[in-house]
């Protein structure tokens, strides 16, 4: 059994007991996180395409770890006239293990 969710406008194949690194999420290390916006749903051999979501289908999800992601340097050059400029940045991330997948 596996599905296909949308997660902070990202795609993302889950199945129960994974764990994802996705956009931080709203909440505390803990919590219980619902997902509603399942995009394909698939149960052994039936799978279901949604047109853009298939209804009734949710998954629950345990917020495991909210922490901040590596690194970014972002560099600007133009040549000729001596302008450089450099800006780090370090996005947020939430860790997510997958509880369940069924019908609502």
């Amino acid at each position: 059994m596996f599905a296909i969710v949308t997660i902070s406008g990202k795609q993302y194949k889950v199945s129960g007991g994974d764990r994802v690194t996705v956009d931080r999420l709203e909440g505390k290390e803990g919590d219980i996180v619902v997902l509603d916006r399942v995009l394909l749903y698939s149960d052994g051999g039936k799978v279901s395409v949604g047109k853009p979501t298939v209804t009734g289908v949710r998954i629950k999800a345990k917020l495991i770890k909210q922490a901040k992601g590596e690194k970014i340097d972002v560099r600007r050059f133009k040549s000729k006239v001596r302008h450089r400029r450099h800006i780090g940045f370090r996005p947020q991330h939430s860790e997510v293990e997958i509880i369940s997948i069924g019908k609502a």
